[in-house]
């Protein structure tokens, strides 16, 4: 089957993106050790993108191979449905990542100067920047990430993989609330009550 593309087989760029993608981990300031399940459904997840994207495209060979015939672009390799909206997936993409960031990294800061002075004495339920209309926005910019992966280059892992991340980060962070609960008891009741949990004014 031939392709009209060029980046396949660049592993050097699957590796770099694979490395940058997975650092963003670093901003995510669990307070507590977890359960590596969601973060290694996230470095699945982002291996799946990187190796389809300028490794190989695994996707369309097997689609290919069950339907017995080959797909356009936009289904399964490629950019996803580039033929309907050209590019706009990529550029959702882009957004889609300049948001996470900011969600990302304000969350961090905060969560950071905030709760994890709790060794000194002072922790307290942090209500300032992001966490003022959110309570999970690290987790919020992770179903950014991988949804704008999605949406710029669809494949089968990640079709199937991104239900199983959204599970396991909504099912993280009701284990985090039960958790500050028992902490904090009504201040973070209250908290609970002025916030949603990953998108502001909606859920």
């Amino acid at each position: 089957m031939e392709t009209t593309t060029s980046h396949y087989g660049n592993w050097v760029g699957a590796i770099i993106f694979i490395i940058i993608y997975c650092l963003i981990l670093l901003f995510v300031p669990y307070y507590k050790k977890i359960d590596k399940k969601p973060r290694t459904a996230f470095i699945a997840f982002v291996c799946a993108f990187a190796i389809e994207m300028f490794g190989i495209p695994f996707s369309l060979y097997i689609a290919s191979w069950i339907i017995g015939k080959n797909l356009p672009e936009g289904v399964f390799w490629g950019h996803t449905l580039i033929n309907q909206i050209g590019y706009w997936g990529m550029y959702i993409n882009y957004i889609c990542i300049l948001v996470a960031a900011i969600l990302i990294i304000n969350g961090w800061y905060n969560i950071y100067n905030k709760y994890w002075i709790k060794d000194k004495g002072t922790g307290c339920v942090v209500d300032t920047g992001v966490y003022r209309f959110i309570r999970h926005p690290q987790y919020t910019g992770f179903y950014l990430l991988t949804l704008g992966m999605i949406i710029e280059w669809a494949t089968i892992p990640m079709i199937l993989m991104w239900p199983v991340i959204f599970v396991l980060y909504y099912k993280l962070a009701k284990k985090e609330e039960k958790d500050m609960i028992n902490e904090f008891g009504d201040k973070y009741i209250d908290y609970m009550k002025r916030t949603k949990m990953f998108i502001p004014f909606v859920i």
